[in-house]
This record gives C-alpha cells, sequence and structure tokens, in this order.
C-alpha cells in the first residue's frame, strides 16, 4: 500500500520545521491548475524515464490518491468511491486541460467525511467499552472493503477506538497491579474507573489528531494530489510546496537560522520540546523543555503577536528569521510564570546530521571510526561545511592518534550529495572514477578524483545496512570495485540508483502573480558503478552478509511502487587497489567469525520473529485474550534479551578537541556517551575492527606515499 501522504502531513505538521508565513485562506484555485500544467511539462521534459500520461496512469493516480486521502478506510464511504470511479480513466485529460474537478469533489466529500467522523467518534466515547466482547479488528487495511452504510462506519470506528482504549485499558491494569504489588495499602481503582481512564485517553488522542487535520489547508490537500500524479513516475519524483522545500535545504544543509529550539504543537499552544546544543536558545539558558511560547514579537514591530491557536508552520516561521535579528518571546515557563525573553537569532547546526568519529581501543592497537548519517552539503555553496570536508577533518584528527585501521560508518545513511561522495572517496585513493552518471539519451559521465594525494591509504572497512542508499551505496560501490574497503553489512543496501535534481517551478514563469509556486524533485540520471553495473534495485552486495534488524523486512527500492529499472553499461577505466596482501582471505575470515557467531544468529532469530509478528493482521478486542497474546508474545522476545546484553572488548573515547567542548556542553557529553555504550554492544563494529586487524598492508606500496602515517 502507497504511504499516507495524510500520515505524512500530519507528521510535517508537529516538527519543528522551516516554513513560509501564510494566513489561513483557500488557494486560488488558478493557482493549482497553473501548478497541474506546469508540473506535468517539466515531467514530461525533463523526467529520466518520463511516461505516457493516459488512461492507464490515471488508473494508477486513482488508486494512488483515494488511498493516501484514506488510508484505513474510515471517511469514504462505498458510494463515494463509486462516485469518485467516473474519474477514474479522465485524470489523463483532467491533466492535459488543466482541470481540477476530480480534486474539488475529493477534497469536498473528505472534508465533509472528516465532519461526520468528528460527530461519530464523540458519540462512540460517549459508551463504554466491554472488553469482556469477544471479537476482534482487522488492520490490514488495504484488503478491507469499504463501508455501505453509516451503522458500518460507526462500527469501524468503534473497532479502532476500541483498540486504542483497550492498549491504554491494559497499561493502566498493569501499573495498578504494580502499585499494589509495591504498596499492600495503595487504593486500588475498579475496572469500570480504569475503563473510563482508557477512553479519556483515547479521546484526547482523537481531539489532538483532529486538530493536525485541521491545521491542514486546501493547498495542502492538494499537494497530496500532484504527488500522486509525480510519484507515479517513480518513488522519487516529488513536488514540495513552498514550506517543504525549505525542509529539505535545512535537511540537506543540516542547518538553519532561527533560536534553536524544536517546537511543537500541544492543543491550541506552542510547546519547546528540544533545545539544540549550541544554538541562540541554548546559548541564553533562559528558556527550557517545557515551555510554552504565547507571543512573538519582532525587533522591528511595537506589539508582539499572539501564536496561540495558530498553524505551527506559521507560528514557527515568526520565531525563525536571519542570523542577528533579535525576537522577542512571551514565555509561559514551566513553573506557570510568564517572561519576556530575548534571542538574538543565528546559523543553528543540527549536529546530529554531521559526521562525527570516535577512538576505538583494542588490546595494544587504536583505530578510528566514522560515522556520516548523511551526505550533506549547502545548497547554495558546496563550499561551505560539507560531509567530504568534515569526514576529511575527522581522518586527519584520527590520523593524530596513531591509528591502525579506520571503519566508516553509513548505516541508515539515506545519500544526499554526489559530489561530497567523489570528494570522501578521493581521500582512499591515488586518482581514477568514482562514478558514472548517465542522462537519457547521452553518453554516460565519468566523475573522478583528479587528487593523486591518499589522505588514508591503510585498512578500510565500511559498514552498510538496508537503508544505506543513493550517495552511500556509490561510495561503497566505489571502494568494492576497487578494492580498497571490505564492505560489511546486509545481503544489500536499498538500491536506489537514481539521481534527483530540485527544480525550482518559479523560474519557469516570466511572470507569477500566484506567489511562491514551490519545486519539483525529479530524477533525471541513474548511477552507475565504475564496473558498469547500476545500483538501482540490486544496491551493493557486502563482501561480508550479517543479518540485522531488516533482514527479513521489505524496506528497498525494490519493494517501492514504480522504481526504474537495473541495467548496465561499460565498466569505466580503473586499476585495482593494490596496497593489501590478503584482501580475499581477510573476507574469507570475517564470513567464518560470524557463521559461528552467536550474537548474529540470535539478531536473525529475531528478525524472523519480527517478520512473523508484521504478518499478523487480526487482533482481539476481548481483555484476557489481548493480555494472553502480549504475555506469549513478552515469553517469546525473553530469548531476544541477550541481543541488547552483548559487550564487546571495545572501548571508545572522543577526540581531544571533542573532550574540550564536552566541558562546556553537557549535552554534548551525554549524546557521546550514549553513542559510545551503543558502539560497545555493537557486534557489527566489534567484527569491522577484527577486519581491520586482519588485513595486511603492503608495505611496499605505503613507502610511496609520504602522506600516510606508519602502522
Amino acid at each position: 500500500m502507497k504511504k499516507s501522504f495524510l500520515i505524512l502531513m500530519l507528521t510535517v505538521i508537529v516538527s519543528a520545521a522551516s516554513c513560509s508565513f501564510t494566513t489561513k485562506v483557500e488557494n486560488d484555485p488558478d493557482k493549482d491548475k497553473l501548478l497541474i500544467d506546469l508540473i506535468s511539462y517539466v515531467l514530461g521534459k525533463g523526467h529520466y524515464d518520463a511516461k505516457d500520461i493516459n488512461d492507464d496512469f490515471s488508473k494508477e493516480v486513482f488508486s494512488d490518491y483515494v488511498d493516501a486521502l484514506d488510508p484505513l478506510k474510515r471517511y469514504f464511504y462505498k458510494s463515494d468511491i463509486e462516485e469518485f470511479k467516473k474519474f477514474e480513466k479522465l485524470i489523463d485529460d483532467e491533466i492535459r486541460n488543466k482541470e481540477i474537478t476530480f480534486f474539488n469533489l475529493t477534497y469536498d466529500r473528505l472534508q465533509q467525511r472528516m465532519a461526520e467522523a468528528r460527530t461519530l467518534h464523540k458519540e462512540i466515547l460517549e459508551q463504554p467499552f466491554n472488553f469482556e466482547k469477544d471479537e476482534s479488528i482487522d488492520t490490514n487495511y488495504e484488503d478491507l472493503p469499504y463501508v455501505e452504510s453509516k451503522s458500518e462506519m460507526k462500527d469501524r470506528w468503534r473497532l479502532q477506538l476500541k483498540f486504542n482504549a483497550l492498549s491504554s485499558y491494559y497499561d493502566k491494569v498493569e501499573e495498578q497491579i504494580d502499585s499494589v504489588t509495591k504498596n499492600s495499602n495503595y487504593n486500588r481503582k475498579t475496572s469500570i474507573v480504569l475503563e473510563k481512564e482508557a477512553r479519556e485517553i483515547t479521546k484526547t488522542s482523537l481531539k489532538e489528531y483532529f486538530e493536525f487535520a485541521d491545521d491542514l489547508e486546501r493547498k495542502d490537500w492538494f499537494s497530496i494530489y500532484i504527488n500522486s500524479i509525480v510519484e507515479e513516475f517513480d518513488p522519487h519524483t516529488y513536488y514540495f510546496a513552498p514550506q517543504d522545500k525549505d525542509r529539505f535545504d535545512i535537511a540537506m544543509s543540516g542547518k538553519l537560522e532561527g533560536i534553536g529550539a524544536r517546537l511543537q504543537k500541544k492543543n491550541d499552544n506552542v510547546k519547546i520540546i528540544e533545545i539544540i546544543s549550541g544554538g541562540p536558545a541554548w546559548r541564553g539558558n533562559e528558556v527550557e523543555v517545557g515551555d510554552l511560547i504565547m507571543k512573538v514579537k519582532q525587533e522591528d514591530e511595537e506589539e508582539p503577536v499572539s501564536i496561540v491557536g495558530m498553524r505551527l508552520d506559521d507560528a514557527v516561521s515568526l520565531i525563525k528569521g536571519p542570523k542577528g535579528t533579535k525576537v522577542m518571546l512571551t514565555v509561559k515557563k514551566v513553573d506557570g510564570t510568564i517572561e519576556i525573553i530575548e534571542i538574538v537569532r543565528d546559523v543553528v547546526e543540527l549536529e546530529e546530521t554531521y559526521a562525527k568519529s570516535s577512538v576505538v581501543k583494542k588490546n595494544d592497537k587504536t583505530f578510528g571510526i566514522v560515522n556520516l548519517p548523511k551526505f550533506y552539503f549547502n545548497m547554495q555553496d558546496y563550499n561551505q561545511r560539507n560531509a567530504a570536508k568534515d569526514v576529511k577533518q575527522e581522518i586527519i584528527r584520527l590520523k593524530e592518534q596513531d591509528m591502525d585501521g579506520l571503519v566508516i560508518d553509513l548505516r541508515d545513511n539515506g545519500g544526499g550529495s554526489l559530489q561530497t561522495v567523489v570528494d570522501i572517496a578521493g581521500l582512499f585513493i591515488e586518482k581514477g572514477p568514482i562514478v558514472q552518471v548517465r542522462t537519457k539519451g547521452e553518453s554516460p559521465e565519468v566523475l573522478s578524483d583528479k587528487d593523486r594525494n591518499i589522505l588514508w591509504d591503510g585498512p578500510l572497512v565500511i559498514l552498510v545496512n538496508e537503508l544505506s542508499a543513493s550517495a552511500s551505496e556509490i561510495l561503497a560501490a566505489a571502494m568494492q570495485d576497487y578494492k580498497r574497503a571490505i564492505i560489511i553489512g546486509s545481503k544489500q543496501t536499498y538500491g536506489k540508483g537514481t539521481v534527483q535534481n530540485v527544480m525550482d517551478l518559479n523560474r519557469w514563469m516570466r511572470s507569477n502573480d500566484f506567489g511562491d509556486l514551490g519545486a519539483l524533485k525529479l530524477t533525471t540520471q541513474k548511477f552507475y558503478r565504475v564496473n558498469g553495473g547500476s545500483t538501482q534495485l540490486e544496491g551493493v552486495k557486502s563482501d561480508v552478509v550479517v543479518p540485522d534488524r531488516y533482514s527479513y523486512i521489505d524496506i528497498g527500492e525494490k519493494d517501492q511502487e514504480n522504481p526504474l529499472p537495473w541495467d548496465k553499461i561499460a565498466a569505466a577505466d580503473y586499476d585495482l587497489w593494490d596496497g593489501y596482501i590478503d584482501f580475499e582471505q581477510t573476507i574469507n575470515n570475517s564470513k567464518e567469525r560470524m557463521s559461528k557467531n552467536d550474537q548474529l544468529k540470535l539478531i536473525e532469530e529475531n528478525a524472523k520473529w519480527v517478520r512473523q509478528k508484521r504478518d499478523i493482521n487480526k487482533y482481539s478486542l476481548q481483555f484476557s485474550k489481548y493480555k494472553l497474546n502480549i504475555a506469549l508474545n513478552e515469553k517469546q522476545a525473553e530469548r531476544f534479551d541477550a541481543i541488547n546484553d552483548y559487550k564487546t572488548n571495545l572501548t571508545f573515547q572522543s577526540l581531544p578537541y571533542e573532550k574540550e567542548l564536552m566541558k562546556k556542553d553537557s549535552i554534548l557529553t551525554e549524546k557521546r556517551k550514549r553513542w559510545h555504550e551503543s558502539l560497545s554492544k555493537d557486534v557489527y563494529v566489534e567484527e569491522a575492527i577484527s577486519v581491520l586487524e586482519d588485513l595486511k598492508i603492503n608495505n611496499i606500496r605505503r613507502s610511496k606515499n609520504p602522506l600516510t602515517v606508519k602502522n
């Protein structure tokens, strides 16, 4: 089932992302028509594998769009779908004719059905749930039929709400049992009271859900419609509304300009949920997690603006602003007092998106590990902070500690800038091609490292998993093809071998009376390894395959809708790395160790068990059966507790420069402490270090390079 855009939009609303200020008004339909026309034109001209917009295309859009609007089938009736089906083969015609009749129909009907659902769920939650009744709920929503009557719709909502309340009821019963066990004088509550409390929790959750939905404007729903169209071309082509483009830029650069706090809408209030280490709010030390921001005043305005009840996007846009400007916040503190706090905005770097490193000690040897969450860069100026510069700096610092080998951890790295990949790969080889990029109808372009200097020519291991994608796969593939590094990880990486460019739609218009039109991220090229094979669908197959929690879950490119196919082109001209003398033997040694590793066997059993549980869609709503099922799951899960108890014989410590920062930054200290604790239990890192120990260096070759350190 295609991902729920409603859930996506709700997630966006509760995040503290950058956005453009807008008042809550309906969009001009003429702007919607212009967007449809412009986007279809850009797709037709610029997409790597543009599709014919015909009746078959229309049917696919219809199915995905309706599913995106109502993924749980709790709003639309069968009669609604039958009415909508008049347009099943007409969406292509509407695109060509710049019409939005189908969207208008579905949007208006959804608003009507959501209003009905508000009344419906209130009626249901006024009555107690009978947790002794033997009934069940089927959560395989994709195969559920649409309801035909109001009574069926009410029953569908009742089962879902009862399921939610049953979970809370179970928790409250268990909490009471614990309390009685600890204190024999504990005043027990009746099951009636506990059921009512569980129902109240469900009421609150639904209230917040509908508040989030209320924050969605017509233009947000229209973005869902547009994306149902563009994602038929491939899974990575996507329309960014203006505020979403800002979020994308922040995600790629790892920085924003503002006060350095993450915000969340809670009821009608804007609540601070995290203070970003090193940011203006953190430096000022006047606001804290839990504070509510009531009003916002700019330095050039006389009166503050109340943000109570405002959309989170709009509130955030008032609070954020250019570096050096001042903002005055009227804050209700955690203790209930009201304060006016002045903060000078600054560039806030989101450190969790940046490369970090650690010294690894094993016996009398020193190793280094660099964790790279993404290949970030500044979209306006590549010469500013980027992943390649940071990785280079971390390696230099690790070399100063006389490391004997290096691990680059690309697990969960979804990609980013292609240029940073080329620059990072160049740190490990003398020179040569890194990746081939092909544009439709053109010969492949070879992107090469042309700098003969090598920063690190010692033993190198790269860690990957099923979520290592795109740019991560290019780096791993290049190092594998050169036999420069040993790749340890999943059977294959994600398999995203396509290149996307973000096109500002405003640049296509000579004049525009509709304001910001947003941007379109579309697939324009494909990646190919230096050996000629595409990383599309197949990804990178690890030299040493190890199981992990994703091993039996469908999460790769091949499991998405509308992926581009795999293919192959001619290999580039490159020379294998000749710096090792026992490369294949080291791989075989690792495979042998991994096949006997009890921790990995347990992890694989756990992965199979998780997959088995994910396939279960039917749940009992009778408390006794529900409780029995949880007890059974907990009993089965007990055998996997040992996974978290695992301990390596490795020790980890921050580099000297970071230790100095920690003296003034307790948050950074805590973050690194948690990271090091996680690494000390990481069987994959443990094996990576063992591989580094096994890799023997060709010392004759090393003596040719004055930039390296001696082992």
